[in-house]
């Protein structure tokens, strides 16, 4: 058997490899076994797994589960380019992303939409540090903050903070932004990943999170919140019903409470 490292993309076969992770890192414990940490390919989800539980997953299968997820993305930059014209108007994004290679599909994403966005790809961990900061320099109307995330224990401990690899991070990230703005209509918030603590996000001042269900969310969902709050007037509040029926799995993977669009005009 291949020897699994760093980089490698898998699948856990305990789980009939129901989901295609990159290898983030490998752990050795005391006793010598091997842990790997695992980020989602497609999905922003983050978990662990026993490395002996791994298998290398075949690389046409990644490469079109990769396609896949371009072609949706593509699907969604055609449908709205053809109806928008590229705006200066449309509202300012401040993208903060813990996974690199996401971050630099977010740009493409933001700049294909004609939306002036900055995207950071910040560790989940170190997004709460550097929020204010970066609120200060580029003063967005729309504040984004996602990465990885998943809970530990699936099915059990919905509302243990500790039961969640980010979630904790993310709540942080919102509550030092809103002391950077703390009126939820001026700065426009989301914030999760995958199985994120939705309730605990929403309470801290998001406006928009995940994942009320506790269930995946795709690499897009983020982006078309981001997108929908953007374009959309000034004098019109948007809610999670505009913008459902775009979303992977709709209000189960996202909800939240509203805000007023932020396009000039």
């Amino acid at each position: 058997m291949k020897k699994i490292k760093k980089g490698d993309i898998v699948g856990r076969i305990s789980y009939g490899k129901d989901i295609i992770f990159i290898v983030d890192r490998i752990i050795k414990l005391n006793d010598n076994t091997q842990i790997a940490i695992l980020k989602g390919l497609t999905m922003r989800i983050k978990a662990d797994s026993p490395v002996k539980d791994l298998e290398i997953i075949d690389k046409r299968i990644a490469k079109s589960n990769v396609q896949s997820l371009e072609d949706r993305l593509f699907s969604y930059l055609n449908k709205y380019t053809k109806r928008l014209k590229k705006s200066n108007d449309y509202g300012k994004v401040l993208h903060l992303d813990g996974d690199s290679r996401y971050s630099q599909k977010s740009m493409r994403y933001y700049r294909e939409m004609g939306i002036n966005a900055i995207v950071k790809n910040i560790a989940e961990n170190r997004q709460h540090l550097l929020v204010r900061n970066l609120l200060d320099r580029y003063k967005p109307d729309v504040l984004i903050i996602t990465g990885h995330d998943g809970m530990i224990k699936r099915g059990t401990g919905f509302n243990d903070i500790y039961n969640y690899r980010n979630s904790a991070y993310f709540v942080k990230t919102v509550l030092a932004a809103r002391t950077w703005e703390h009126y939820s209509n001026n700065l426009a918030i989301f914030a999760g990943a995958c199985q994120s603590y939705y309730e605990a996000i929403i309470q801290a001042g998001a406006n928009f999170a995940s994942s009320p269900a506790r269930i995946l969310i795709d690499f897009v969902d983020p982006l078309i919140v981001a997108a929908n709050i953007a374009i959309t007037d000034r004098n019109k509040f948007i809610t999670i019903r505009d913008f459902e029926n775009e979303l992977r799995d709709g209000q189960k993977g996202i909800s939240g409470i509203g805000v007023f669009g932020k396009k000039l005009k």
